[in-house]
């Protein structure tokens, strides 16, 4: 029996091993893969060796496209560049007196033109009992403490 494909899955996105174990698989079956496209058919030695070929050169280019990527994300922490979002610039204390007078996160994202999760993300950390400096604002943890305790902050 043969399966006859239009064209190989894009093997850019697909390991060698993994495209290997299933022409491995489907040949336990008996059945002989055949591209359309690309001419290829994998009953025999050559067909296979070619499938084996054009996967490696294309794993191989797949792994210096994450090298390359890496070694640009490396150059640039170096240089003091940001990499990835930047952090959300907001006036936490006047999110919090928004949404104290009643205001929806809907009309406080709108009003400060960032995002109804961030909104959320503001409160949800004002509300949290371990946000950073949760030492400094509790300050009954501090009259409580005994002289000889460590105060982790």
């Amino acid at each position: 029996m043969k399966a006859l494909y239009y064209g190989i899955i894009p093997l850019k996105t697909v390991k060698v091993c993994h495209f290997l174990e299933v022409l491995d698989e489907l040949n336990r079956l008996h059945i002989e893969f055949v591209s359309f496209r690309e001419q290829l058919d994998t009953g025999g030695p050559l067909g296979r060796a070619v499938v084996v070929i054009i996967s490696a050169i294309a794993e191989l280019e797949r792994s210096l496209i994450v090298e390359r990527v890496r070694a640009g994300m490396r150059r640039a922490r170096l240089e003091g560049r940001h990499i990835g979002w930047r952090p959300l610039d907001v006036d936490h204390a006047a999110v919090l007196r928004h949404r104290a007078h009643g205001q929806s996160i809907s009309q406080i994202a709108k009003s400060f033109a960032i995002s109804r999760a961030s909104v959320s993300r503001v409160l949800k950390q004002a509300q949290s009992p371990c946000s950073k400096g949760c030492l400094q604002s509790l300050p009954q943890l501090q009259e409580n403490r005994q002289p000889s305790q460590k105060v982790w902050v």
